[in-house]
């Protein structure tokens, strides 16, 4: 049976989906969407080479799985180890957002290293993991910026 807390089972968060939501908080806003549209690319990116081409490609076991003795906090996941997906959402997130917005692109980036901290913490990433994943997520954030800059310019000039 699932645990469920606050209405959600304990594999809600397994994918990132936060960024995913406020992904869509700022698509809702014309001030803020394209920061949104970077930060759903950034994702999108994120998933593809990280979760799908790299977590497979380099199929490094977990601390937790090679350690089973300890005490763990969360489900014991099985899959792989590097990259930390979740701190390259968290780290793409923030990038993609404080290239547009500095003030709330700083709180991202204070969410974004407590995440990428509790998965150490948590024993589920080894520190390059995490480092990998943050340096990826950055880099996928920043090319998220750019081509929704090139794509957003694209849409508003006016025809002539």
């Amino acid at each position: 049976m699932e645990k469920k807390i606050l209405g959600l089972t304990k594999t809600a968060g397994s994918y990132g989906q936060l960024w995913v939501i406020v992904a869509v908080l700022l698509l809702v806003f014309k001030k803020t969407r394209r920061a949104g549209a970077s930060v759903l690319l950034a994702y999108l990116m994120v998933f593809l080479l990280g979760q799908i081409v790299l977590k497979n490609l380099v199929s490094r076991p977990r601390p937790c799985q090679i350690d089973q003795a300890f005490a763990m906090l969360v489900a014991r996941p099985s899959s792989s180890s590097f990259p930390s997906t979740h701190s390259a959402w968290a780290f793409g997130a923030a990038t993609a957002i404080f290239l547009r917005h500095r003030w709330a692109g700083i709180a991202a980036f204070v969410v974004a290293a407590l995440i990428a901290f509790s998965r150490m913490y948590m024993f589920l990433h080894f520190p390059t993991d995490v480092l990998f994943g943050t340096a990826l997520g950055i880099a996928l954030g920043v090319l998220a910026n750019l081509i929704t800059g090139r794509t957003w310019e694209r849409f508003e000039k006016p025809k002539a």
